[in-house]
């Protein structure tokens, strides 16, 4: 039963956790989104700066929350792909730092997978095999989830993430950042069939469309339109009627691919983690459209849909009860899959990534 602290430092959100087997005994949370809501996005630089100054406290606070010691770690994990590199570095660094203090192994985690292994956290927990929809500010994935381990990439966004359409068309309309929340709000008082927005869907070579890839950069510039020609005709802006109709072509078409999905593979239902599945209009229609297909749909608490440290050290305790740890000399990898950061090592056989194989 491995004791694991972990830390989360991947995009503006510091975080530190203490986990024990599958049990979080502390999670704190430092989000620099109210700093980087002035510039209107995540400004990297200052994302690293902050890191820097949170980690010694959030990981301080969690020992104490824990009631446990460094020493009485068996290991130390950390976040080291994908991600804000100078970010990745402060907890990457940190964490390695802190393993070698203690003298107990460093774990380095794909941020992917710790999502994934937020999905299987619950009580009781969901019934493999499943399909997992993470759908966040960076990331707009469907895996399928067979066993522990067990992943395959069945479809995702070929443009832009369904989290970063939200902060693009946020700005659009004036909402600022984080654009997630704020659509959502403003779309509380907007018609959603008032503007009949592109779904968004990928070619294939031999004609037809890919049945559960995404893309939301025609979406995003078909709003971007709309916007401009009501100013070009100097009228007020929309902005209640825009959002909703925005959001309720991402919640549809994130609701139709993923349940068409799970069906064609034959999985047992849908598990939802990420940031954008705190958005209550996703959550309602998800409900309403896994009922009427007789799936099992799991929805992360609140507390979990965003970055933190807790779904890193779970991912953590899985791979250490498994023998597998990292090089203290792991490096970290802003863009592609955690197999490119020089992997884990040890019996049996270790990976350090996330196996996708893509399906045409």
């Amino acid at each position: 039963m491995p004791t694991v602290l972990a830390l989360e430092t991947s995009c503006d959100e510091s975080a530190a956790a203490v986990v024990r087997d599958n049990v979080v005994l502390s999670s704190e949370v430092a989000s620099q989104v109210a700093e980087h809501a002035q510039f209107g996005g995540v400004v990297p630089e200052l994302a690293s700066r902050r890191h820097v100054e949170a980690l010694p406290w959030l990981v301080e606070r969690a020992l104490q929350q824990a009631q446990l010691p460094l020493s009485a770690m068996d290991a130390v994990a950390a976040t080291v792909a994908p991600g804000l590199s100078g970010a990745l570095l402060v907890g990457s660094v940190t964490g390695r730092s802190l393993a070698r203090l203690a003298d107990v192994p460093f774990v380095g985690i794909h941020h992917l997978e710790g999502h994934l292994c937020s999905a299987l956290s619950g009580d009781p927990a969901p019934q493999l095999p499943l399909l997992v929809l993470l759908v966040s500010g960076g990331h707009t994935e469907l895996i399928a989830m067979r066993a522990e381990g067990d992943y395959e990439r069945l479809g995702g966004s070929r443009d832009d993430a369904a989290g970063e359409a939200f902060d693009k068309v946020a700005r659009l309309l004036g909402l600022g950042y984080p654009g997630g929340p704020a659509i959502e709000a403003a779309a509380r008082g907007g018609d959603p069939d008032r503007f009949a927005f592109p779904p968004g869907r990928i070619s294939l070579p031999g004609g037809g469309f890919h049945p559960y890839d995404f893309s939301f950069s025609g979406l995003k510039t078909a709003v971007l339109r709309e916007v401009e020609r009501w100013r070009q005709q100097g009228e007020e802006l929309p902005v209640a009627d825009l959002a909703a109709s925005f959001q309720a072509v991402v919640c549809r078409v994130l609701v139709e691919r993923s349940v068409r999905c799970a069906e064609d593979h034959g999985l047992n239902g849908v598990v939802v983690v990420g940031g954008v599945s705190a958005n209550a209009a996703l959550r309602e229609r998800l409900q309403r459209v896994s009922q009427q297909r007789g799936l099992a749909l799991h929805l992360a608490p609140l507390a979990w849909c965003t970055d933190n440290a807790a779904m890193i050290g779970l991912a953590a305790c899985r791979r250490f009860g498994a023998q597998q740890q990292s090089s203290l000399r792991l490096g970290v990898a802003p863009r592609g899959p955690a197999r490119e950061t020089d992997a884990v090592s040890g019996p049996p056989p270790a990976r350090a990534e996330i196996r996708f194989t893509v399906v045409p």
